[in-house]
């Protein structure tokens, strides 16, 4: 996604209202970056939380990209940056943090907010989850924690296929532990998401597991969350 992208697929999914309302809320920020503090939490019901795309329901979704615009738009760069996104990312609710995660492909903060990232797949939240593990983490996560954060997607039920970085940061390693988590799944008598035979087929010589393959698993998908969904007073 770049901001013209988003523009452009905004104009169908939004009202004339809202358009105008997001202009202005840009133009807002553009001049003075402090008050995208309180215009962020006024997007969902200005211009709309529905999906851009109806038919994937893990995607972005229209205050996703408002929001993106909205922070694209401020003017800053470096720890500055980086402290505005993380004072909106820590003081928002589900909606707001996730808007922050979609956004940083947009913005130049190179690593600085990979720590934004690691919070996120500590949650339960499927939607951050999916967020966290979009084109920033394909660019930026190591890949111990971004193998992590896919075996979390298949244990909470995450497609694949809404990973977009994937394709280019899948191996062995990764289907190592992927067959691992399929075989505990067998073992305990449950079924294994659609999406994994696909997956394990792109690597034929993985083994199968043995005990250490397990205790991956087992980190993966009992990590505790950090975050909890809160409700945001601001946007009642």
């Amino acid at each position: 996604m770049t901001p013209d992208h988003l523009r452009t697929t905004l104009t169908d999914r939004m009202t004339e209202q809202g358009s105008k309302w997001l202009a202005g809320a840009c133009a807002s920020v553009a001049a003075e970056p402090g008050v995208v503090r309180g215009l962020f939490p006024l997007v969902g019901r200005r211009c709309g939380r529905g999906p851009l795309d109806p038919a994937d329901p893990h995607g972005w979704t229209v205050d996703d990209a408002a929001r993106s615009l909205l922070l694209a738009a401020l003017p800053l760069t470096g720890a500055a940056l980086l402290e505005e996104i993380g004072e909106l990312y820590r003081t928002g609710d589900a909606a707001e943090r996730r808007a922050v995660l979609r956004a940083l492909p947009l913005l130049p903060v190179g690593d600085g907010a990979l720590p934004l990232v690691r919070d996120a797949l500590r949650t339960n939240d499927t939607r951050l989850v999916a967020a966290a593990l979009g084109d920033y983490a394909t660019d930026h996560l190591d890949a111990e924690t971004y193998r992590q954060g896919v075996l979390k997607c298949v244990f909470t039920g995450i497609p694949l296929s809404a990973l977009p970085g994937l394709p280019g940061r899948a191996d062995a390693e990764m289907a190592r532990m992927m067959a691992a988590f399929a075989h505990e799944r067998r073992a305990a008598g449950r079924t294994v998401p659609d999406d994994i035979a696909p997956f394990l087929a792109l690597f034929p010589d993985v083994t199968v597991p043995g005990p250490r393959d397990l205790q991956d698993v087992s980190t993966a998908t009992t990590a505790t969350s950090s975050t909890t969904d809160r409700p945001s007073p601001r946007e009642a």
